[in-house]
């Protein structure tokens, strides 16, 4: 085995870790807070059918219980998920010289907020695949509910966690090919900073909508770093500010154009917000410094929603 394969299994497994006490403290959380009515006591079992076959009964669980209960297996999820990561260059801001469980750029929140989706996902029983694009189709895995499938998405995402991008976005030109690809009804995850480049917002939100053409739920993240792509919070020293998908570039001091800039910003959020109350789509905003109970809560309601 290569030393580097030894290191992304000890990656990967340290993402595993870190996913399991983020969705742990979360639980708790819940059950100290306006969600506890919410079911978080995952179930691995359900109870035996009379007439059923009895291949998949659990009879150490029967010794103890004195019930009938059969293991639950990857072919009785209860729900089909498809998370989606916009792995352009704007969304390696800020530029970190490494990424951490505590300093991470948009898409390290990415990466690490669907790592912990994913072990709720697989806590209650539902399937889940994974996209990841830039100006390509960079990867593409279906939902399944395997312990070997999350292993294999877990290595995909501690890549997006060590590497970084140069790539445009094309959201509109990818979500269509993605849209194409998953089949079946399903709850879809869309992670992106909106950030565009030369490409009309009516022709994005078409391919946002074609997401849902074959009745999928979508909930969109919008991801970015408040203190600063929002409230624009730079020292007013001069400053060189670079576009990270088209290089260019601008020398200015922050004051000259906070106010301007902030204004600017809200009104392209709110925009979004009506854009996606119009066309139904679940829009969640999410600083990438407030944690990731937000997305958690945001696939629970759902969740809870749908079935």
């Amino acid at each position: 085995m290569k030393v580097s394969e030894i290191k992304n299994k000890s990656e990967s497994k340290s993402l595993d870790l870190f996913a399991k006490q983020v969705v742990e403290g979360f639980i708790t959380g819940m059950h100290k807070s306006p969600f506890h009515g919410f079911s978080v006591e995952f179930a691995e079992h359900r109870l035996y059918n009379k007439g059923e076959s009895t291949k998949h009964i659990d009879w150490k669980l029967y010794a103890k219980t004195e019930k009938l209960f059969v293991k639950r297996y990857e072919e009785e999820t209860n729900l089909r998920c498809h998370i989606i990561i916009d792995n352009s260059a704007s969304m390696h801001y800020p530029v970190l010289k490494e990424q951490s469980f505590t300093n991470y750029n948009k898409i390290g929140f990415s990466a690490l907020a669907t790592a912990a989706l994913m072990e709720i996902l697989k806590k209650q029983r539902d399937a889940f695949g994974l996209s990841i694009y830039s100006d390509t189709y960079e990867y593409y895995a279906p939902a399944k509910g395997s312990e070997r499938h999350r292993r294999m998405l877990l290595d995909q995402l501690d890549k997006l966690l060590q590497n970084t991008s140069t790539g445009k976005t094309d959201t509109y030109a990818v979500l269509h090919e993605i849209a194409e690809k998953i089949h079946r009804r399903s709850l879809i995850f869309l992670f992106t900073d909106m950030f565009q480049s030369d490409k009309e917002e009516d022709e994005l939100f078409e391919a946002i909508r074609h997401l849902k053409y074959n009745k999928h739920e979508l909930i969109l993240f919008h991801t970015y770093d408040k203190e600063t792509e929002i409230a624009f919070n730079f020292d007013n020293k001069p400053k060189k500010f670079i576009d990270m998908e088209t290089g260019e570039s601008i020398n200015l001091f922050s004051d000259q154009v906070k106010d301007t800039y902030e204004k600017s910003v809200s009104s392209y959020f709110n925009n979004l917000k009506m854009k996606c109350m119009q066309y139904q789509i679940d829009y969640v905003s999410v600083d990438i410094k407030s944690g990731f109970d937000e997305v958690l809560v945001s696939y629970l309601l759902k969740r809870k929603k749908i079935l």
